[in-house]
């Protein structure tokens, strides 16, 4: 028994049944098949992107067919965590958050990456963070698919109005959002649970969330600079939004964009990953008459800048994206390795670029520096880090046990006490060992 499976797999959402051959008294594996299946989560990969695999794939393997399902994040590691046991289920290969990859790999669920395909798919110039996460020791099983990093989004307008200018270090940057807490305005929109983004307070003050001691992992939550980020946080948190402490990383252009699309107050600050510079802006009308959101691009009242570390510079914000690999049970492994080719080569990555994602390949982010976004996605995520990659990251996640650290936080505990509470839950699960099914 894995002990990293979770009692409450969801019901398969697949419809593909191959014909199974026995190959051991307890194992069984899926005849070769033509029909492969690519998981992409969300809807980050755009239509072009998605149609490119599509007819790129068939006119390199005639008579193959790609099929494309798309998952949500909510309930990916479930369905995961059912699919690539099961050879009649399993897709042949899948998306994963930069998170979620290193409790995959280490279960043995994906097909290891030879160091020839390694260095075809770019080798030492895919980024190498997310290389790691989707690693064991030295051989990769999961590479980079695409990356995103937070920055600041800003309403301009009311900045300028109350005289506040762009900070240059952390502690500005909280005085300022404070400083704009109004009652008709929050200061900044954030959730009481949005670790994601609170996290970059804890790695901008050189703390950790957990680190490997003698082969182990450790949470590190007590450490005193992850206090000092904590609790820094807590003060914006509890003097600058009116967001409650129920709630994670939502939908905050729905703030900042003057609360149009929310019963709540409007909110003069949020931070975010880099796409969601699509969500912000005034409403206009396409051909068909219907109100869509233009983009920041054509918006005078919006404005950026990446989150100051506590000295200056650029914070070490959390980076979002997601990595990709071929499942172990994959039904042609020739096709799956030529899909990843297709994905990772010059044509893909230059599109990935083009439409505000970071590619894989590293060579190609000075794609994305001719304007203000792409430099300041560039600039973020260069600074940026990551979770720790220990094999029972994906099953915290799960739990949501850094929602339930963050609200304790959000809701004005003491930092040091809650930390020590959370040490506590957090250690035992992260090098996966522990029994999850009872």
């Amino acid at each position: 028994m894995n002990p990293r499976r979770t009692a409450a797999a969801l019901a398969a959402t697949l419809v593909i049944a191959p014909a199974l051959t026995a190959c051991g008294p307890d194992e069984v594996v899926p005849e070769q098949s033509d029909d492969i299946v690519l998981w992409l989560v969300g809807t980050d990969t755009g239509d072009d992107l998605r149609e490119y695999l599509l007819q790129t794939f068939s006119e390199r393997n005639p008579g193959a067919t790609l099929t494309i399902e798309q998952k949500e994040w909510g309930t990916l590691v479930d369905d995961l965590d059912e699919a690539l046991v099961d050879p009649a289920l399993t897709p042949d290969v899948v998306e994963i958050g930069n998170t979620q990859a290193p409790t995959f790999t280490n279960a043995g669920d994906f097909r290891a990456i030879s160091p020839e395909l390694y260095a075809e798919l770019g080798g030492e110039d895919l980024l190498q963070s997310f290389v790691e996460a989707g690693s064991v020791d030295d051989t990769v099983y999961a590479l980079p698919y695409y990356f995103g990093s937070r920055y600041v989004f800003y309403r301009k307008d009311v900045w300028d109005e109350a005289g506040v200018e762009v900070p240059r270090t952390l502690d500005e940057f909280g005085e300022a959002v404070k400083t704009l807490h109004s009652e008709r305005m929050a200061g900044i929109a954030m959730g009481g649970q949005d670790w994601r983004n609170g996290i970059s307070w804890v790695f901008a003050h050189g703390g950790e969330l957990a680190v490997k001691e003698d082969g182990t992992w450790v949470s590190t939550l007590s450490d005193p600079r992850t206090i000092e980020g904590l609790e820094a946080w807590q003060d914006v948190f509890v003097n600058a939004t009116y967001l409650p402490v129920t709630e994670a990383d939502v939908a905050y252009w729905d703030f900042i964009n003057d609360g149009v699309e929310s019963d709540r107050p409007a909110a003069a600050t949020m931070m975010a990953p880099s796409w969601a510079r699509w969500s912000i802006g005034d409403m206009t009308e396409n051909d068909e008459g219907v109100e869509v959101r233009d983009g920041m691009a054509d918006s005078s009242r919006f404005d950026i800048f990446a989150l100051p570390g506590v000295d200056g510079g650029v914070a070490p914000v959390f980076a979002g994206g997601s990595n990709m690999a071929v499942s172990a049970l994959t039904r042609n492994v020739g096709l799956s390795e030529d899909l990843l080719r297709i994905v990772y080569s010059d044509e893909y990555q230059t599109m990935l670029a083009e439409s505000g994602l970071g590619p894989a390949n590293t060579t190609f982010t000075d794609l994305m520096t001719g304007d203000k976004f792409g430099r300041t996605l560039v600039a973020t995520a260069e600074a940026s880090q990551l979770t720790p990659a220990a094999p029972g990251w994906a099953e915290i996640e799960s739990r949501k046990i850094y929602e339930d650290l963050f609200k304790e936080i959000a809701r004005g505990g003491s930092v040091p006490a809650v930390a020590q509470k959370y040490d506590a839950i957090i250690t035992p699960l992260l090098d996966g060992d522990v029994d999850t099914e009872d």
